[in-house]
C-alpha cells in the first residue's frame, strides 16, 4: 500500500529538481537566441553589399532564429506543466495536514432545499467539496458537484473499480490536471460547444476550389516573372485582384475570427487531454465505455481537436501585417482558413459535446480516485440486498483528524428508526453527519471512513439545519413544516434514509413533544428507516409501543466539576443533561 505523503513528497522533489534544470535551459536559451540575432544583424551589415551573400544569411539566420524560437516555447511549456506539478503535490501535501480551507468551497453550490447537501455541510467553509474537490475544468467542477447532489444508489460497484482503478493511477491523474490547468478558462466549454451547435455556414462552398485555383495561379505567376517571362506588373495587379477579393470577406472572417479565438486555448489544451484519455488502457467497465466514447471510426478525437486547434491557430495569425497582406494578396489564406473551419464545425458539430463531456468526467473522476488515493486506510462499502441497511465498525466523520475522532459502531436494519439523545456537545449531530457523510460518499463509489462497511443502497434525505425566511415573511416553524411536508412526500414515492435533528423545533415542549411522536409514527408506518436526535426523552417511549424503534444515546460525565465526553454510541436513553452545569460554568446564571 502505498503512502500517499511519501509519494507527494518524492514527487515534488523531482519536479523541483527538474524546474531547477529547466531554468537554466531557458536561460542558455535566450543567450543562444540573442547571440544567434547579433551574428545575423552582424552578417547583414557586412556583407549587404554582397547581395546573394546576405540573402544566404538573411534566410538562414530566419530559419534558424525561428528554430530556436520554438525551442524555447517548448521549453516554456515544459516549464509551465512542471510548476503545475509541483503545485499539485505542494496541495495533497497541505490537505494531507488538514490545511485545505483556502482551497475552493464550493459555497456558489449552497442550496437550502436540497435532499440532505446544506444539512451535512457539503458545500461551504471547511465542507467535504472543500477536501475533495481537485477539478481544473469548469465543467468538470459541475460534474464532480453533480455525483455529490445525485442521490443516485445505482451501479455503485461499477462506480468503486474505475475508482480503485484511477487511485492507482496517481501519476497520470496528475499529468492529466496539469495538463488541464495550463487551458485558460477565460471562455466556459459550454459557451463553445453552444456557438459551434448554433453556427451558420457563411462561406460558399465554391471557396474551397476557388483558394486552390488562386493560389497556384499566383506560383504560376511568380515563377514566370522571376523567368522574365512576363511583366512584374502583372503579379501587382494579380496582387491586389486577391487583396480586394479578400477584403470582400473581410467583416465575415473578422466576426469568425473573434468567436473562433474564444476556443482556440481550450482546444490546444484539449486535445491533449483526449490523447491521454486514448492513449491509456483502463479496465474497469466505466471508464473503458467513457474511452470507447471519444474513438472515432477514421481518426481519434484527439487528432481531430488538434486539427482543428492548429486551423485556430494558424487564423490567429492573420494579426501579423507580412501574413496579412501577401498570404491573402496571393493566396487568399483567410478564406481558405475559414472555410476550413466551417467544414469542420458542419462535420463534427454533433459530436463535440461528447468528447467535452468525456474530458469533464475525467476531471471530476480524478477528484473521487484523489480521495481514495489520500484514504488507502478507508473502505470500500460491500454492496449487499439484506436486511441490513448498515453494518459498520468503527464509522467515524472523514473531516475530522484522525487523532481527535472518535470512531463508533453503527448498524441498522431495513425499516428500522433509531431516536438518538445526547447532553449538549456529546456528539448527536456529528454522528447524524457521518451517517449521511457515508450513505453520499457510498452512493458516489467512494471509500469510506470506517474498518468495515455494509451497505444496501439507498437514498438520503435530511432535516437538520432549518432556517427562517424574512425575504418570504417565513417563521422557523413553517420553514420546518415545509421540510417535513417534503419529506413525507418524497418517501411516498420512494425509499430514503431519514436523519432528523431536533424537529419541530419552533414550538412549546408539550406540543412538540406531542407532534415529534405523531410524526416517528407516521415515518415508521411508511416502513422508513433512519434517525432521530432529540432532547425530548419523552419521545424515547415509543419504543415500547413499536419494535420498529430502537433508542440510543451519547453521554456527559462530571467529574471533579468538568464536562467529560466519550462520543461513543450506547443502547439506552440519556439520563446526563448538562444545560444547567454549563449555565453555572459559565457564570451565566
Amino acid at each position: 500500500m502505498q503512502d500517499p505523503l511519501q509519494f507527494y513528497e518524492s514527487e515534488k522533489q523531482t519536479f523541483e529538481k527538474e524546474l531547477s534544470s529547466l531554468k537554466k535551459k531557458l536561460a542558455t536559451s535566450s543567450t543562444i537566441r540573442l547571440i544567434v540575432f547579433l551574428a545575423i544583424t552582424l552578417g547583414i551589415y557586412f556583407f549587404f553589399f554582397i547581395s546573394n551573400l546576405a540573402i544566404i544569411i538573411t534566410l538562414v539566420g530566419i530559419v534558424l532564429f525561428l528554430f530556436l524560437v520554438s525551442k524555447h516555447s517548448d521549453l516554456k511549456k515544459k516549464r509551465d506543466l512542471i510548476k503545475s506539478l509541483i503545485k499539485i503535490n505542494k496541495t495533497e501535501i497541505r490537505v494531507l495536514n488538514r490545511d485545505y480551507f483556502d482551497l475552493d468551497d464550493g459555497s456558489e453550490f449552497i442550496d437550502p432545499l436540497h435532499f440532505y447537501s446544506y444539512d451535512i455541510d457539503l458545500f461551504g467553509k471547511g465542507s467535504f467539496f472543500q477536501y475533495c474537490n481537485r477539478t481544473v475544468t469548469n465543467e468538470g467542477k459541475k460534474k464532480f458537484v453533480e455525483s455529490l447532489l445525485k442521490n443516485n444508489i445505482t451501479n455503485i460497484e461499477n462506480k468503486q473499480e474505475s475508482i480503485k482503478e484511477l487511485a492507482q493511477m496517481p501519476k497520470w491523474r496528475q499529468q492529466f490536471s496539469a495538463v488541464a490547468s495550463l487551458a485558460k478558462a477565460e471562455y466556459s466549454a459550454k459557451l463553445i460547444i453552444n456557438w459551434i451547435h448554433s453556427y451558420k455556414s457563411t462561406f460558399p462552398d465554391f471557396l474551397s476550389f476557388l483558394t486552390i485555383g488562386f493560389s497556384l495561379i499566383s506560383v504560376l505567376i511568380t515563377v514566370l516573372v522571376s523567368f522574365s517571362i512576363i511583366n512584374f506588373q502583372a503579379l501587382v495587379i494579380w496582387f491586389f485582384i486577391g487583396l480586394g477579393y479578400s477584403g470582400f470577406y473581410l467583416k465575415k472572417v473578422s466576426k469568425l475570427y473573434e468567436d473562433a479565438s474564444k476556443a482556440k486555448d481550450t482546444f490546444k489544451q484539449y486535445h491533449l487531454l483526449l490523447d491521454k484519455i486514448e492513449s491509456t488502457t483502463f479496465n474497469s467497465k466505466i471508464l473503458k465505455e467513457k474511452q470507447q466514447a471519444i474513438q472515432g471510426e477514421l481518426q481519434k478525437a484527439s487528432v481531430i481537436f488538434n486539427q482543428f486547434s492548429k486551423t485556430l491557430d494558424a487564423l490567429d495569425q492573420r494579426n501579423n501585417i507580412l501574413i496579412a497582406i501577401v498570404a491573402n494578396g496571393l493566396l487568399l489564406r483567410d478564406l481558405k482558413i475559414s472555410f476550413n473551419i466551417e467544414k469542420w464545425i458542419k462535420k463534427y458539430h454533433n459530436q463535440v459535446e461528447n468528447w467535452f463531456e468525456v474530458i469533464a468526467f475525467f476531471d471530476a473522476q480524478n477528484s473521487l480516485a484523489n480521495f481514495s488515493f489520500n484514504h488507502p486506510n478507508y473502505v470500500f462499502p460491500e454492496i449487499n440486498i439484506d436486511n441490513k441497511v448498515i453494518k459498520s465498525k468503527n464509522l467515524g466523520h472523514v473531516l475530522l483528524k484522525d487523532s481527535l475522532r472518535i470512531d463508533n459502531n453503527f448498524n441498522i436494519e431495513n425499516e428500522q428508526f433509531f431516536i438518538i439523545t445526547g447532553a449538549n456537545m456529546a456528539g448527536k449531530s456529528t454522528f447524524l453527519r457521518t451517517v449521511s457523510l457515508s450513505i453520499v460518499m457510498a452512493n458516489m463509489g467512494l471509500p469510506v471512513c470506517a474498518n468495515k462497511f455494509e451497505y444496501s443502497p439507498i437514498k438520503l434525505i435530511t432535516s437538520m439545519r432549518t432556517s427562517d425566511s424574512l425575504a418570504d415573511d417565513e417563521s422557523y416553524f413553517f420553514s420546518e413544516l415545509k421540510r417535513l411536508k417534503f419529506i413525507v412526500d418524497e418517501i411516498n414515492d420512494d425509499n430514503y434514509f431519514i436523519i432528523l435533528d431536533e424537529i419541530l423545533k419552533g414550538t412549546n415542549s408539550t406540543d412538540k413533544a406531542i407532534g415529534s411522536k405523531k410524526f416517528v409514527q407516521k415515518l415508521v408506518a411508511s416502513n422508513s428507516t433512519g434517525i432521530i436526535a432529540t432532547h425530548d426523552l419523552s419521545l424515547c417511549e415509543i419504543e415500547k409501543d413499536l419494535e420498529e424503534i430502537k433508542n440510543y444515546y451519547f453521554d456527559a460525565e462530571i467529574i471533579d466539576d468538568e464536562l467529560h465526553f466519550d462520543y461513543k454510541l450506547k443502547n439506552g436513553i440519556c439520563k446526563n443533561m448538562n444545560a444547567s452545569f454549563l449555565l453555572k460554568k459559565m457564570k451565566i446564571v
